[in-house]
């Protein structure tokens, strides 16, 4: 009797450690999966990517749609990582845009437009995609797709999310080793 009552106690702890670390990403009122480590500006882009290098990190911005079972995908499997949320919350101010949504955005050519009209003008088609922003909008910037120094259409595994962020952190784009061969480098566990 002792050992059927440990072995059921034993049973419950694992369950309730399993669902302890099965996070259920947060749904905000606008329908969309929520990270408490997101910004909510103004979504002046020029602003935005100011303010994240007086913070020392980089501008990311993700646009996501209500019902998006990748999203939902990323934020319970990929950004509940505790490695890869801290990476990206020590690194990275992300800033959420809705693909539908009627919210402002000003792009860094001063043009205001809505979230939607972002998404069309940046030619996002998929959700989610997100877009990395350099640390100073280029001079003559048109867009945010056009100054965006790397866009990661689609919801991938943690290792190619984690890598995309560091790749992006280190300025990879401005070196020799593209991100897929960064990528297939930190797969084959080489040194960086």
């Amino acid at each position: 009797m002792v050992q059927r009552v440990w072995l059921c106690l034993s049973h419950m702890a694992i369950l309730s450690l399993f669902f302890a670390m099965t996070a259920v990403a947060e749904i905000g009122d606008d329908g969309l999966h929520k990270q408490p480590w997101f910004t909510v500006t103004f979504n002046d882009v020029a602003e935005d990517i100011a303010t994240a290098r007086e913070d020392g990190k980089r501008l990311a911005i993700i646009f996501e749609q209500r019902g998006c079972s990748y999203c939902k995908k990323l934020h319970e499997t990929v950004f509940s990582d505790p490695d890869v949320k801290a990476f990206i919350e020590e690194n990275f101010m992300v800033v959420q845009y809705n693909l539908y949504g009627a919210g402002d955005v000003t792009d860094v050519d001063g043009t205001t437009t809505t979230e939607k009209g972002a998404a069309k003008r940046w030619r996002v088609l998929f959700t989610p995609t997100v877009l990395f922003m350099p640390d100073v909008v280029p001079e003559g910037g048109k867009n945010a797709r056009d100054v965006s120094v790397a866009s990661m259409p689609g919801a991938f595994q943690k290792g190619t999310v984690l890598h995309m962020f560091e790749w992006v952190r280190n300025k990879g784009y401005l070196k020799d080793e593209t991100f897929q061969e960064f990528h297939a480098r930190k797969l084959g566990g080489a040194a960086e």
